[in-house]
């Protein structure tokens, strides 16, 4: 039996009829659970409470599960309790191009998940997104299997790829179109109240995320009452800047002598004190107006994104020389400023292991795609070779 329903809806208000609730599904095992769920909606939930403290990965992983599901009962009408190995390479090859477009991919702007515009998807998965997917989704079988709710993981017979050496980074900005769009920032209009806010606030994003480095969820989560001062040991005073990132872990930014200039000229622009309060909850990036709550992450793309289109735009005018390079800047994101900082302090020649711990990478194997040192010294080596230069 196949259910269609008139537009896929969010796990949040999601009823299912109880031929499609997994409750009898062929997948399910006989025997002792480990959670008390008795229904694919609700085991769905047990595994995503694991994670509801940390919104990064609970917004993910509830994204791919949702997806999966949605497109069993809809386009497969089964449980996803019932989903086959096969089954789930057809899932595959769906998310490289969801169809009927109508039914699974929202028009337009980002639509609340209570709109009835709302779809799961805003176009096809690029590879490396489908390759997240279906590794999130084999965490979420192994961990229904663990819990004696599933029989088996269909996934995990799935060919495993053999370990290849991780390829170089190629998602940043070469120097000379990060000069393309530091340029389109200061060339921004500053004629009214409105577009100096804008022009203001673009120029400190970029700088907090070039030169911290930081993730999109390090700015729209922190506030400026984070940024602290401290000596060294030769009495020199050095500014800080604490930022929760992946995992919940804490680390420590250097705020170099040039971001705290920035820091100033933005909280200038913005009408605030100069001088930072302890403990001060403003947020790190201020919507434009009188408003004082935190940017979202969505927020913040919409705005790197934009400053993208407009320094792109800029590069076609030049005429078709510039086209691929202008294309380029079309598909950058927040994340290409992360690699791009850290792919120009490896090329100015900032110790590994000073980069490791200023992106708060888990281990040098990543940070040596583009060694613990002390921390004074790292500061002083962020400072000296890792600047913006506006």
């Amino acid at each position: 039996m196949q259910i269609m329903l008139s537009a896929p809806r969010p796990l949040d208000t999601l009823v299912l009829p109880a031929a499609l609730d997994g409750q009898h599904g062929v997948n399910r095992v006989d025997g002792r659970r480990q959670i008390a769920a008795n229904d694919d909606l609700n085991a769905i939930r047990a595994w995503l409470a694991r994670v509801a403290d940390t919104p990064t990965t609970f917004g993910s992983y509830r994204k791919e599960t949702e997806r999966l599901l949605l497109w069993s009962v809809v386009e497969l009408g089964k449980p996803l309790s019932s989903l086959t190995h096969e089954d789930l390479l057809v899932y595959q090859r769906f998310l490289a191009d969801p169809q009927p477009r109508e039914r699974w991919v929202a028009s337009g702007r980002k639509c609340p998940r209570d709109d009835p515009r709302w779809r799961p998807f805003h176009g096809p998965l690029a590879a490396t997104s489908q390759r997240q997917a279906m590794v999130i989704l084999n965490a979420l079988f192994a961990w229904l299997v663990q819990a004696g709710y599933l029989a088996g993981n269909p996934l995990s017979l799935s060919r495993q790829r053999a370990r290849r050496a991780p390829p170089r980074v190629t998602r940043f900005l070469e120097r000379d179109l990060w000069q393309e769009v530091k340029h389109h920032i200061d060339s921004l209009p500053r004629d009214t109240d409105r577009e100096r806010e804008r022009y203001a606030r673009a120029r400190w994003l970029f700088t907090l995320l070039y030169l911290g480095g930081l993730r999109i969820s390090e700015i729209s989560g922190n506030t400026m009452g984070r940024f602290f001062c401290r000596r060294d040991a030769d009495g020199h005073e050095r500014w800080w800047l604490e930022v929760t990132g992946k995992g919940e872990k804490d680390r420590l930014v250097p705020v170099t002598a040039e971001m705290m200039v920035e820091l100033g000229r933005y909280r200038r622009a913005r009408g605030l004190a100069p001088l930072l309060s302890q403990h001060e909850d403003t947020p790190l990036v201020l919507p434009l107006g009188q408003s004082m709550k935190p940017l979202t992450r969505a927020a913040l793309h919409g705005i790197i994104k934009d400053i993208f289109a407009g320094a792109a735009k800029k590069l076609r005018l030049r005429g078709e020389d510039h086209a691929s390079r202008a294309a380029q800047l079309e598909r950058a994101s927040a994340h290409w400023l992360r690699h791009t900082a850290g792919s120009h302090m490896a090329d100015g020649d900032v110790d590994l292991r000073l980069i490791r711990d200023n992106l708060g990478h888990a281990s040098l194997t990543t940070t040596s795609l583009y060694l613990h040192a002390d921390d004074d010294q790292r500061h002083r080596e962020t400072e000296q070779k890792h600047r913006i230069d506006w």
